[in-house]
């Protein structure tokens, strides 16, 4: 879509330029139709990564087009007024660049990671195909088939099947527990007018977010942005009211918290989890220090007695997802069939003795240095810093520096992670297993427990 004067003209704001503190070179500035620009430069780096975000996802979506906001990812590379899809490929391999989006629950991101000799280039492609991408009969039928074909994919998958089922064995049918990539069902009667509505209607600059990472300047990112994007004419877009309002998220669903999905695999593939606080909250690093001690790291608990003392499993872990309002703590564990009920006994007992006892001083530490090394090892090149750029100004329209971020670890206390286990520990848990079983009845008893 491309932004639209809204009727009258008026005289717009100055653009504000936040510069973050001295030693973060991040800089922000939001254009005239309300698209943020978000920059930040990394000395010693030959590279730029482009990623324009837009707050809508699959929590955006009705039941009668679920998967839309996926199925739209695809569909705008294939021809903007001026592009077609061979010609974008064609221009992005003829610099060596990278061009690729993905769809989350509640944001879509399309990027692309080059030579900072092409930025300007690479502005220019990515915001025509989130713009002005074309919803064309022809290609929506032709990318519809690529949809379906990757539903295919996943449920030849155990682990990325299992994901979808865990999430709907913890919130049932509501936008958050359902499929991002939705359903063969929906997908097969998803229409043209549909798609361009979600496009049209959704895809509205003061949703947006550019965020440019690497060897960049500020003012020349905006200049471009301004070109690109069709801003800077003293015209300002309205901003639009969702169409639908996301709906919070509610807990644990009652009627289906344990779904079995039979499929003849070697291994049975087992997640089990309870429901936690966003990311707005409080308790966010916390929760993070205890998933660390839990399940996130060589010397974590479930990894330690399940892997190391027991050799049950060869892969077992833990895992916080946060969205806006609601998030997950979860457990994978892949194991034989035969050895599943004593894993997920192992399993539910380290879970309840954390909640009742929290994690040990010395887990505390340890779990502070995993996650300070892993946070900051994981900002090395642009496309990380890009990431962290525009989901945190799309999450909360805040930037944070890492070395704030670094502090508020620091300060967590093991009396504030007992406080957080025993709250978000001891609640009923979903669960969802992929293996060859073929009704529940035929789940060991430690699954089947509520």
């Amino acid at each position: 879509m491309t932004p639209r004067p809204t009727g009258r003209t008026s005289r717009s704001p100055a653009p504000a330029v936040i510069t973050a503190g001295a030693g973060e070179r991040v800089r922000k500035t939001v254009l005239s139709n309300g698209i943020r620009v978000v920059t930040e430069y990394i000395p010693g780096v030959r590279s730029a990564s482009v990623g324009l975000w837009v707050g809508i996802g699959s929590r955006d979506e009705k039941p009668s087009v679920a998967g839309a906001a996926h199925f739209l990812e695809h569909l705008l590379f294939k021809a903007t007024p001026t592009r077609d899809a061979a010609s974008i490929a064609e221009q992005m391999d003829a610099i060596g660049g990278e061009l690729n989006a993905f769809t989350s629950k509640e944001h879509t991101c399309f990027y692309a990671h080059v030579l900072d000799d092409h930025l300007e280039q690479a502005v220019d492609v990515v915001c025509d195909v989130v713009l002005r991408g074309r919803c064309r009969r022809a290609d929506v039928d032709l990318e519809r088939d690529v949809v379906l074909e990757e539903i295919a994919m996943r449920d030849d998958d155990p682990e990325d099947l299992l994901a979808d089922e865990f999430m709907t064995a913890m919130f049932g049918d509501q936008p958050i527990g359902r499929p991002v990539i939705g359903s063969a069902e929906s997908i097969s009667a998803m229409t043209r007018e549909q798609l361009h509505s979600f496009h049209t209607r959704r895809y509205t600059p003061d949703r947006m977010v550019l965020a440019v990472a690497g060897n960049v300047d500020h003012a020349a990112v905006v200049a471009q942005a301004r070109r690109s994007t069709g801003s800077g004419r003293g015209v300002v877009t309205t901003p639009s009211r969702p169409v639908v309002a996301r709906r919070p998220a509610g807990g644990v669903t009652t009627e289906a918290n344990l779904r079995l999905t039979h499929r003849e695999t070697e291994q049975a593939h087992l997640l089990l989890g309870m429901p936690t606080p966003g990311r707005g909250s409080p308790d966010r690093w916390a929760l993070s220090l205890l998933n660390v001690a839990v399940g996130g790291g060589l010397s974590s608990r479930l990894y330690q007695e399940i892997r190391e003392e027991r050799g049950l499993a060869y892969s077992v872990y833990s895992t916080v997802d946060t969205f806006s309002d609601v998030g997950t703590f979860s457990v994978y564990a892949g194991c034989s069939p035969d050895s599943l009920g004593e894993v997920v006994g192992i399993i539910r007992r380290i879970l309840e003795q954390v909640a009742v006892d929290g994690i040990t001083d010395a887990e505390v530490d340890r779990a502070k240095g995993a996650l300070r090394g892993g946070m900051v090892l994981g900002l090395e090149d642009s496309q990380s810093r890009m990431h962290r750029l525009g989901g945190n100004e799309l999450a909360d329209r805040r930037r944070r520096s890492l070395a704030d971020t670094l502090d508020r670890i620091d300060r967590v206390t093991p009396a504030q992670l007992r406080r957080v286990a025993a709250r978000v520990l001891d609640q009923p848990a979903a669960t969802a297993v992929v293996g060859p079983f073929r009704s529940v009845r035929r789940l060991p008893a430690e699954v089947r427990r509520r």
